[in-house]
């Protein structure tokens, strides 16, 4: 019987993505099956016949003895796979080293080659010790395929001539050059062996579904191969064939020395280690996840670890005279797909290669080299991987890509990755010193839009598009910048006073950080700006509309004034009056307030409504058209948010929810109005409260829109809490604030919540309201029906505004408690449910708001002087 598997830790994988029904499947058999090791090995046969003849093709493509190919895919199996950090990477000789091989053993030969690719490796293990792989990761992804796709073309160009039965040239260009000539030949056996090979690479996949499964399973590159040589074999071809030693242990030989050119010996050192480094490692992430997504949970990725793997397997493969080893993608996929779990695969694929090489290694003679150029030509062509080539044009890298690649075929792998770094350094600096500057004209207005970092560099287009607005015109200039060096702000505000001079008017509207600042003495002001990071959807008018503060008995300023009509605006709607607009002395929000609450002054409300509604159209509306658009046919919302009517409470804000998320009611006091029954008998008519819109939204959203939740959210420094506890309106029982308040009577009755007896007494009532609230929604009939069929969960909140946090109440314990004791431990995982950096709080003591001084108060009673902790 198939053992159960237990769901993952949730303090390793939580976040991973949930499992299809066959992966869930593949897991169970193999975490269920008594032979652990059978996973393994079945991969690792598979990845065996994919290994070997691509060991062979580069090798040969390299200029190395063929043994050194089935060498090197030994090492990289076993010695890699033991030691490195990636448990499902397979390790070998790699096509992204061939062009430097190939050049290397051109210019010293083989065994000097070895010596180098020893060098390389003792340099990865320093690399590794050092502990600096994950470096190898900011190298930029469009350089890195860049470099593959060049390295990958350079293979075709060479390989293709061997396929027309010619002779691979020593240079790209040179290869390129003699395509023309290449094809006009006649062509021999050895082309239509080369073609044979590469078309069964490509329609093998394509086999019909109707054949075995065993056939169908065969890897697409070794069924070219095979049929290649049989073709070549049954029709009598006289090809030139892999050649091998009598033994691969004679392949077996120590490096030698060179005779000079040590700089160049040193530069090929660096050059092996880096490029199959960052090969490697690369390929191990990819690989890591892709195993993730198929439901594999062993470890994760030691990056510094598979550098140390992968430099002693290549210090073993140069001192056994093999090719230099990498992370090899194909084969590490395979592995994967194949159903490896362990580094056993891994390992035990370098030993098929070994038992292969040894006891069947006279087979190999057999295979022609045209067949092995077939497979070369596909392996080289699937290096320019289209797939990458669109995310990074997605991405805008798309000339570092073109300029790795075009470097990489036309100069050497050196200068093209060289010219790719340059690339890729110019496309950032562009990005962070440059600036978008666009001129639109609407009407009269002249809206200069600046985005990005405004700098020096930007000067110059800058300064022609201001130069293309007419003297004397309106301007807006909208600044929505990161930076503002010296030069752009001097001539920036240069341009403002020359424009103002010329009769124009302007108004500077910054969002985000504040960068362009005028002086205070200065009487004319025309900058609009949020506090820094604050996006202007959350932020108050006075945050963000910095509006003059004009005596309401003052008449408008006069004509002459520097400043008059200087105040046009971009967001100005038509036929409203623009505020004027003053800065906010520093980045503390409240600075405005005081000015404000002045008696003698006042705001221009309406506009700055307008304002912000415009402000709205532009910015909000674009990114929300769609979500409103979905939302027109109707609604569904997730709660019914019961709140103060008070100004300073936002539900959206303080639930970060959007629109459709919140039904949402507002009151003073956040009350819940009850219907009594008439007389003492429960089941009598009920007696209506005098107030129909509470119990019209209750029934709406429970009997009609059936919303999951109901949520009364109470806060601090509620003005209803303190004249219901202050007793300031029992002289105006007939007053209809007094009626609504008497509602809430019943919270002064109520306990006082545990947990609040160092809180001031209208933060304690607060809280008890909102529990009181509660009590009263249950007595609501919709809400009772709800609860009995299970359908509704009720919700208690209580925001500190002081705080900015906001408490919820645990009915079984009367407190009210951090949101994150409050979810469910499914939700939030094992162990401590409290976040490690969340800060003790202890609430400060809060003025009671619109209490007048003691001696002024009436002397409290009854149940207010519980609360207040008096004598009653």
């Amino acid at each position: 019987m198939t053992a159960s598997v237990s769901p993952p830790s949730p303090s390793r994988h939580s976040h991973s993505p949930p499992m299809s029904g066959s992966t869930a499947k593949n897991v169970r058999r193999t975490r269920g099956d008594h032979n652990p090791l059978r996973p393994d090995l079945q991969a690792s046969l598979v990845v065996f016949v994919v290994a070997l003849p691509l060991s062979l093709g580069i090798a040969v493509a390299s200029g190395a003895p063929v043994a050194a190919g089935l060498l090197a895919a030994v090492i990289g199996g076993v010695v890699a796979g033991a030691l490195g950090g990636a448990p499902l990477q397979v390790s070998g000789p790699a096509a992204g080293l061939t062009v430097i091989v190939a050049d290397l053993v051109h210019t010293y030969g083989w065994r000097v080659t070895c010596l180098i690719t020893a060098g390389a490796g003792i340099l990865q293990i320093l690399l590794g010790l050092c502990r600096v792989a994950r470096a190898s990761l900011a190298v930029s992804p469009a350089i890195v395929h860049g470099m593959l796709g060049g390295i990958g073309l350079t293979i075709v160009l060479g390989q293709f001539h061997v396929v027309l039965g010619g002779q691979a040239e020593s240079h790209a260009w040179e290869n390129v050059a003699a395509v023309p000539e290449a094809i006009i030949d006649p062509h021999g056996f050895a082309t239509l062996v080369g073609f044979v090979t590469i078309a069964t690479i490509l329609l093998w996949p394509r086999l019909p579904k109707r054949l075995p499964n065993a056939v169908r399973a065969i890897p697409a590159y070794l069924a070219a191969v095979v049929t290649g040589t049989l073709l070549a074999a049954v029709a009598g071809f006289d090809l030139p064939r892999v050649d091998l030693p009598s033994s691969l242990f004679d392949a077996v030989a120590l490096p030698g020395l060179p005779h000079g050119d040590w700089s160049g010996i040193a530069l090929g050192v660096v050059t092996v280690a880096i490029v199959a480094s960052v090969e490697s490692l690369l390929s191990a992430v990819a690989v890591d996840q892709l195993a993730t997504t198929r439901g594999w949970r062993g470890p994760r990725v030691d990056l510094d670890r598979e550098l140390l793997g992968q430099g002693s397997a290549n210090l073993v493969s140069g001192l056994a005279g093999g090719l230099p080893i990498t992370g090899v993608i194909v084969r590490s996929s395979t592995n994967v797909a194949s159903g490896g779990r362990t580094r056993k695969s891994a390992v035990l694929h370098g030993v098929w290669v070994l038992l292969f090489a040894v006891f069947l290694g006279r087979m190999v003679e057999w295979v022609p080299l045209s067949a092995l150029a077939g497979l070369l030509v596909v392996v080289g062509a699937r290096l320019v991987n289209v797939a990458h080539l669109r995310h990074v044009r997605r991405h805008g890298e798309l000339p570092v890509y073109l300029v790795t690649i075009v470097g990489v075929v036309a100069l050497d792998l050196l200068q093209g990755v060289a010219l790719g770094l340059l690339t890729a350094l110019a496309l950032v600096l562009r990005r962070v010193l440059w600036s978008s500057v666009r001129l639109v004209r609407t009407g009269e207005l002249w809206q200069v839009e600046v985005e990005g970092t405004l700098s020096f560099l930007s000067l110059p287009r800058l300064a022609r598009i201001l130069g293309r607005i007419p003297a004397g015109a309106p301007v807006s200039i909208e600044l929505i910048v990161d930076y503002l060096d010296h030069a752009a702000y001097e001539h920036l505000r240069g341009w403002c006073a020359n424009h103002e001079a010329s009769g124009g008017t302007v108004s500077v509207d910054e969002i985000g950080q504040v960068w362009f600042r005028r002086p205070a003495e200065v009487a004319e002001q025309r900058r609009r700006t949020v506090v820094p990071h604050l996006p202007r959807w959350f932020a108050p008018w006075s945050q963000w509309q910095e509006l003059e503060l004009a005596s309401s008995s003052s008449d408008s300023p006069s004509s002459d004034s520097p400043s008059s009509g200087s105040r046009s605006s971009d967001s100005q709607p038509a036929g409203v009056t623009p505020p004027a607009i003053h800065p906010v002395q520093g980045p503390d929000p409240a600075a405005s307030v005081p000015a404000q609450a002045s008696p003698d002054r006042t705001f221009d409300h309406v506009s700055t409504m307008l304002f912000g509604v415009n402000e709205f159209h532009r910015r909000a509306a674009p990114l929300l058209r769609g979500t409103f658009d979905a939302l027109a046919g109707g609604q569904q919302p997730g709660a019914l948010f019961l709140t103060c009517a008070d100004s300073r409470i936002v539900p959206n804000i303080i639930t970060s929810s959007g629109p459709g998320d919140l039904f949402t009611i507002r009151n003073v006091g956040n009350i819940v109005p009850v219907d009594d029954p008439a007389g003492s008998d429960p089941d009598a008519p009920l007696r209506r409260s005098g107030d129909l819109s509470v119990t019209a939204a209750l029934d709406y959203a429970v009997d009609v829109l059936r919303v999951p939740s109901l949520v009364v959210c109470g806060h601090s420094g509620c003005g209803a809490m303190q004249a219901l506890l202050s007793g300031t309106l029992d002289g105006a029982p007939d007053s209809a604030l007094a009626g609504w308040l008497s509602h809430a009577a019943a919270s002064l009755e109520r306990t006082p919540p545990a947990g609040t007896e160092d809180l001031p007494p209208v933060e304690r009532l607060g809280r008890a309201n909102v529990a009181q609230q509660l009590e009263n929604l249950r007595a609501h009939p919709a809400v009772r029906r709800a609860l009995a069929r299970g359908t509704l969960e009720l919700v208690g909140l209580y925001f500190d505004i002081a705080d900015a946090r906001i408490w919820v109440l645990e009915e079984s314990t009367g407190r009210f408690v951090d949101p994150m004791d409050a979810l469910p431990t499914a939700v939030i995982g094992t162990g401590s449910r409290r976040r490690w950096d969340a800060p003790v709080r202890v609430p400060a003591p809060m003025v009671a708001v619109g209490a007048g001084p003691a001696d002024e108060q009436p002397p409290p009673a009854g149940r207010r002087a519980r609360w207040l902790g008096l004598p009653r």
